[in-house]
C-alpha cells in the first residue's frame, strides 16, 4: 500500500487555479531473509577458501529494500511535472545500499496522457524496461541472474527518457551523458568513475538504447530491446558493450510462460573481447491459489569468449546453467512470506562473477563446479 502523506495543495496560495493538485507518495519495501549456500569462497580474491555459509544475505530473496518519494502535479490540459527519489538500503544492518543516498533512482520530469513521459536523471534503461517483465522470477533480487542479463549499467546516472504508452505498446528510449557505473567488471575501474561528461571526451562511458514492449488483453506479450554502453578505462579510450534482447510470454488461467534470448558483446577500448555470450530463459509461474504462487525457471549462458584484460589471452569458459524454484504466499496485499532455492552449474548462483563484479557475493570456490542456495524470507510492500 502507497501512502500519500503530504498534498502541497491544501497549502498553495487562493491564486493557484483549482486543477493544479500537488501530491507526495512515501512508499517502500523490506525483504529480509535467511538462507544457506554451500560451496561459496570466502571472497573472489580468496577461491581456495570458503564452504558452506549460514546468515542473512544483505539483500531480500525477493526483492531489494528500499523506500522513496513520488511526486506529481497536475499541470492541466493532460500535463503532469513528476519526481522519483528512491534509496536502496540493507534490511539486516539498516546501512545505506550504496552512495549516493538516492542510489536507485533519481529524476525528474514531465508527461502528457497521450504524448508520453521525458524525464532527467539516474533511472533506469530502456533495456530493463522493455525486458523486466518477461523475468520468470519477476526480476527477484536473489536467485535470478538479473545483472548478468541486463549488464551493470541496467540504472544509469545524467539519463534524459522518453517513454510513451500507446494502447497495448509501449515504446521507450534513452540517452545517458555519463552512466555513473564505476567498473566494467570486478577489475576493471572506470576513468572518472564511470561519470563520463569529461571535456573533449564525449563518448566516454555514455550510454543509449531502445525498446519496443507489447503486453496485450489476450495474454500475449513481446518485447524486442537494444543497449549499448562506452565504458571507458582510461580517459579517451572507451570500449563497447551491446546488448541486444527478446522475449515473449503467454497467460492461460492461472498459468504465465516466459522466454527469451540475450545477445552481448562487450570489446575493449582496442576491440579485443572482454565477453561474449548468449543468455537464454524460461519460466512458467503458476497461482495455485489467490494466495498461493509459484514459480520455476531456467537460466543459460552459452560463454563463447572471455578475457581478464585489453592484451590477455582469450578464454572460453565453461557455460553457465541454473535452475530457481520460488514458493510465495501473501497473508495480504502487503505482506508475504516465501521459500526460494536456486542450483547453480559451472558458476556461482545468479551467474555472480565478475562480469557483475560479485555483487550477490556468490563466487565459487577452486575446483567446484555447483552451488546449492536455500531461502526463506518475509517482505513488506508500504
Amino acid at each position: 500500500m502507497k501512502r500519500k502523506f503530504l498534498t502541497l495543495a491544501a497549502f498553495a496560495p487562493v491564486a493557484i487555479a483549482a486543477h493544479a493538485q500537488t501530491s507526495v507518495t512515501l512508499y517502500g519495501v523490506i525483504d529480509g531473509s535467511v538462507e544457506y549456500v554451500n560451496r561459496v569462497a570466502a571472497s573472489a580474491a580468496t577461491p581456495t577458501q570458503g564452504g558452506s555459509r549460514f546468515g542473512m544475505p544483505s539483500v531480500g530473496g525477493l526483492s531489494a529494500s528500499r523506500w522513496g518519494l513520488r511526486g506529481v502535479e497536475d499541470l492541466g490540459s493532460g500535463n503532469q511535472a513528476l519526481f522519483v527519489l528512491e534509496s536502496g538500503f540493507q534490511w539486516d544492518t539498516g546501512a545505506l545500499q550504496s552512495v549516493p543516498l538516492f542510489n536507485r533512482q533519481s529524476f525528474i520530469g514531465v508527461q502528457n496522457k497521450d504524448l508520453g513521459k521525458l524525464t532527467f536523471g539516474r533511472q533506469y534503461t530502456s533495456f530493463f524496461d522493455g525486458m523486466a517483465n518477461f523475468a520468470p522470477m519477476r526480476f527477484a533480487a536473489t536467485y535470478e541472474p538479473g545483472i548478468w542479463w541486463m549488464g551493470l549499467n541496467y540504472r544509469e546516472d545524467n539519463m534524459v527518457k522518453y517513454t510513451g504508452q500507446f494502447g497495448p505498446l509501449q515504446a521507450t528510449t534513452h540517452f545517458s551523458f555519463g552512466t555513473g557505473v564505476a567498473v566494467q567488471n570486478a577489475s576493471i575501474l572506470l576513468a572518472n568513475g564511470g561519470a563520463g561528461e569529461v571535456p573533449g571526451h564525449f563518448s566516454d562511458n555514455i550510454g543509449y538504447g531502445g525498446s519496443l514492449m507489447y503486453l496485450g488483453s489476450n495474454g500475449i506479450g513481446a518485447s524486442i530491446a537494444a543497449d549499448v554502453w562506452r565504458p571507458a578505462a582510461v580517459t579517451g579510450q572507451p570500449g563497447t558493450m551491446t546488448k541486444l534482447g527478446a522475449a515473449a510470454l503467454y497467460r492461460t488461467g492461472p498459468f504465465k510462460f516466459t522466454l527469451g534470448y540475450r545477445y552481448n558483446k562487450g570489446e575493449f577500448s582496442n576491440r579485443n573481447t572482454l565477453l561474449r555470450d548468449d543468455y537464454w530463459w524460461a519460466g512458467v509461474n503458476y497461482q495455485a491459489t489467490p494466495a498461493l504462487g509459484m514459480s520455476l525457471a531456467y537460466y543459460y549462458a552459452d560463454v563463447k569468449a572471455a578475457r581478464a584484460n585489453a592484451t590477455g589471452p582469450e578464454a572460453n569458459p565453461a557455460n553457465m546453467q541454473q535452475v530457481s524454484f520460488i514458493a510465495d504466499y501473501n497473508f495480504s496485499k502487503r505482506t508475504d512470506v516465501y521459500l526460494s532455492v536456486g542450483y547453480a552449474h559451472n558458476g556461482g548462483l545468479s551467474f555472480d562473477s565478475s562480469a557483475t563484479a560479485f555483487a550477490f557475493r556468490y563466487p565459487t570456490m577452486a575446483g567446484q563446479q555447483n552451488m546449492v542456495g536455500v531461502t526463506v524470507g518475509i517482505r513488506q510492500i508500504f
